[in-house]
């Protein structure tokens, strides 16, 4: 174990650390309180030894600033020559684990130090499997949020990041821009490739638009099927539309077969809606007009951006 000995005596700090190393620990010596807490913190040791009575800043003390910290609990056993009953109480209550007394008995102390390797050891597993499962809660989380397929934005968190938006703009006065997208004719390119060719289309219309986008900010979303949607924060409708035929170029050049188009290749409509929303349901219109404008899009031959925004 890596062991904190704190002992303002320097002949006890030697006798101690040097058993302690023949048992095949490694010591780090404190002074004091202050000096425990900033070896504690920098350290991170697997047990702290520490005797009650010093100067600056007694034993007691220096354990009640170390239990603050809930996150990492290490045992500590304090060392004195005080074996009174209240005194043994004072130290479990100010955050002791176990009391040794002064002289130290090292037969003692070496089936002490037994009893808190395994501790140690049962600490150390505890960490990791906490690390492991907030490593796969954070996973979980992350897979809730994402479409399977393409690896966008999935509905729900289209939903909620939009919400979030909507009241950052009326908070900011800020013009917020909604696009939503559709692959043209794309019930057509299922019946005559196949519904796998059709997955793949969808993922290369993913990873287009995405690349579109510049800004962390902006959120690119599987709305639905064969449908995608856009969230551009503090965006005018004229960067949106400007945004939108981008995107809609670059899908354009990707030049995907589509023999049952018009075009002859995979192409998407797009409808922006540009707004500075005037209350928190206001997401929901957004998209509703956003819609619209894709409507008008396809209407007007496909492969196009038409833009709705308010008066």
């Amino acid at each position: 174990m890596k062991i904190l000995l704190v002992d303002d005596t320097k002949t006890e700090r030697l006798i101690i650390s040097a058993y302690l190393e023949k048992l095949g620990h490694t010591t780090i010596c404190a002074e004091n309180g202050h000096q425990a807490i900033e070896l504690f913190k920098s350290e991170s040791p697997d047990l702290v030894l520490m005797d009650v009575i010093m100067p600056e800043m007694d034993g007691h003390e220096a354990a009640r600033c170390l239990r603050k910290d809930e996150r990492d609990w290490v045992p500590i056993i304090f060392l004195s020559g005080r074996v009174a009953a209240e005194d043994i109480v004072a130290g479990i209550e100010a955050g002791g684990d176990d009391y040794l007394t002064k002289p130290v008995n090292f037969t003692v102390l070496g089936a002490k130090m037994t009893a808190m390797q395994r501790i140690a050891k049962m600490r150390h597993k505890l960490i990791l499997l906490s690390s492991e499962l907030e490593s796969a809660n954070s996973e979980l989380k992350k897979l809730v949020n994402i479409d399977g397929l393409t690896g966008l934005a999935n509905r729900r968190y289209l939903d909620k990041y939009l919400r979030v938006e909507v009241a950052r703009s009326m908070r900011n006065k800020q013009m917020l821009s909604v696009i939503l997208c559709d692959v043209d004719f794309f019930k057509k390119y299922n019946d005559t490739y196949g519904h796998l060719k059709g997955d793949d289309c969808l993922k290369d219309v993913a990873k287009a638009m995405e690349t579109a986008c510049k800004r962390t900010t902006d959120l690119v979303a599987r709305y639905g099927g064969e449908e995608f949607a856009v969230v551009l924060p503090d965006t005018s409708g004229e960067n949106a539309v400007m945004l939108a035929d981008s995107m809609r170029q670059a899908i354009e050049d990707l030049n995907e077969e589509h023999s049952a188009s018009d075009l002859g290749k995979v192409t998407i409509s797009m409808g922006v809606y540009c707004s500075l929303p005037q209350n928190k349901g206001a997401s929901e219109n957004m998209l509703q007009k956003a819609d619209e404008a894709l409507y008008q899009a396809k209407q007007g031959g496909r492969n196009r951006v038409e833009l709705s925004k308010d008066a």
